[in-house]
């Protein structure tokens, strides 16, 4: 794949993703105005978390890794790609079937084990209530991560990109709903996740459909493929797992503070904008590309490829990490301080925000680095890193909790993240130069950094200055907002063109969109 069409492809991915952040903004901010981080707004947050989080062990984080990379050989060597896809669909179906029956059983279990802070008080009933109703979005968002491994493997990345805009909506209109008929907030959220759940599959498969892919529940063949793809994922799903419990630790950390798990959650949701747009992009785009090069033995263009992606990475989530960390204060206040939203609730959020944004670079290079372990069906050295990581993590947010407080959990996940990047760059060095950023990118990465500084150093006199409409409530703030991060962005990309931190002609050239 070319560079510009493969940054088109980053383009297509990372536009609907920011899109889908977007509405997620406006779901957040209803949700803040009607549930601020009270024990509603916390039960729910933990309950929806639980599917999510499961989802990202089995499909997005695991098995889509080892599914994509042997699902792009076949379609490239002319192989029975749809008889593969068939089986992992029936294997994965049955598996995940199976997975959400014991799950909603075990649900006071779950929660307990995610937030054992609620214990003894109404969270803890709330969240099991429901976690119970929700949890079985678990088995449709898992085989929607499926159906979008065929269909980007197609290079049908915009069918795939549209499902979380279709979540968000549904939130939305099911909120507004709830407001307007007076129905209780948290039942209409907890049930709203199923109803998702199952709007999303149908979107999918009707896609996949349409490509030949009409994959349907049964008794899976298991072939030598199937068990193949099975001892690659294998690791990668126990690497799935280490990451989780990273994310456990930090809940059951902020469980213990009250209002932490609305806080810590609600800064994700901002940090998940950048983290989104890029890194799912990246992530969703390169995987299939790198497979089809090595498979290829075309050596050069899989490490001009990588070589783009962590180029195109940097640019854009180094300047977002220093605006989160700069004006988390504003942004918090601004998106979230309205109806039930306290001060100290901004604060709070606002801290996390920082603490996030120190790794947020991290977080994307992650998604950068991952897929050339999988597309060489690498599955062990990725999970033998994550475990690494999971121990510094877990040290650090129980460790330094008595001395920061929940903010140990957010941070815990900032360091643990850069630990990982590590250990996959520098596990990296024995792939060969496939595996290696090029000269380009080493030119323009001390670049990047001195621009992204002084856009730093702009954004934070500019936000005193602004200080007092920032603080008003209305029109004035939003537009205050506007200027700010407008400014920011301007000044990054003037400054960032004069000194060669990205060439103006090709940043032309990605977004032209030729005809045929």
């Amino acid at each position: 794949m070319k560079p510009i069409r493969l940054v088109r492809g980053f383009l297509t991915v990372g536009g609907w993703t920011f899109g889908s952040r977007l509405l997620g903004f406006v779901r957040d901010m209803m949700m803040a105005a009607y549930l601020g981080s009270g024990p509603v707004a916390e039960a729910f947050l933990v309950a929806f978390s639980l599917p999510n989080m499961f989802r990202r062990f089995f499909a997005e984080g695991a098995f889509n890794m080892a599914f994509v990379p042997m699902f792009a050989k076949k379609l490239e060597g002319g192989e029975d790609a749809l008889g593969f896809a068939q089986d992992a669909f029936k294997g994965l179906t049955a598996v995940l079937f199976f997975f959400t029956i014991v799950g909603t059983l075990a649900m006071p279990w779950l929660v307990w084990a995610m937030a054992s802070g609620f214990a003894g008080d109404q969270r803890f009933d709330l969240a099991v209530l429901y976690g119970q109703i929700g949890f079985s979005y678990i088995l449709f968002i898992s085989l929607v991560a499926l159906l979008s491994g065929v269909l980007n493997a197609f290079g049908h990345f915009t069918e795939a990109s549209l499902v979380p805009v279709l979540m968000n909506l549904i939130f939305i209109i099911a909120m507004g709903l709830a407001d307007y008929a007076g129905w209780d907030m948290g039942m209409t959220l907890a049930w709203t996740v199923p109803v998702t759940g199952v709007a999303q599959f149908a979107m999918t498969w009707v896609s996949a459909h349409r490509l030949g892919y009409t994959l349907l529940p049964g008794i899976p063949r298991f072939t030598p493929e199937l068990k193949r793809l099975l001892i690659i994922a294998g690791p990668a799903v126990l690497a799935g797992g280490v990451v989780q419990v990273n994310l456990i630790v930090g809940r059951q950390v902020a469980s213990f503070t009250e209002g932490a798990v609305a806080w810590l959650s609600y800064a994700d949701r901002l940090y998940q904008l950048p983290l989104g747009v890029v890194g799912i992009a990246i992530g969703t785009v390169l995987l299939p590309v790198l497979s089809r090069h090595l498979r290829a033995g075309e050596h050069d263009e899989a490490r001009n490829s990588f070589s783009r992606g962590a180029e195109f990475a940097i640019f854009l989530t180094l300047p977002a990490a220093v605006a989160l960390v700069v004006i988390a204060t504003p942004l918090i206040s601004v998106l979230y301080d309205r109806g039930a939203w306290q001060p100290e609730d901004t604060t709070a959020t606002a801290l996390a925000l920082a603490a996030y944004g120190l790794g947020l670079p991290a977080f994307v290079l992650h998604k950068v680095l991952q897929p050339l372990y999988y597309a060489r069906e690498d599955s062990r050295s990725p999970f033998r890193f994550a475990v690494v990581s999971m121990v510094v993590n877990a040290a650090f947010a129980v460790g330094m909790m008595p001395v920061m407080g929940f903010v140990a959990a957010a941070l815990a996940t900032t360091v643990s993240g850069w630990v990982m990047v590590g250990q996959l760059w520098w596990g990296a060095r024995k792939m060969g130069d496939a595996a290696r950023p090029d000269a380009r990118f080493w030119r323009r990465l001390w670049r990047i950094g001195v621009v992204s500084g002084v856009m730093g150093v702009q954004l934070w006199f500019t936000a005193d200055w602004l200080a007092p409409q920032l603080a008003q409530h209305g029109a004035a703030r939003w537009g205050a907002l506007g200027i700010l991060c407008g400014s920011g962005i301007a000044l990054y990309f003037a400054l960032g063109a004069i000194v060669g931190a990205y060439g103006l002609g090709e940043l032309k050239g990605m977004l032209r969109r030729r005809r045929g």
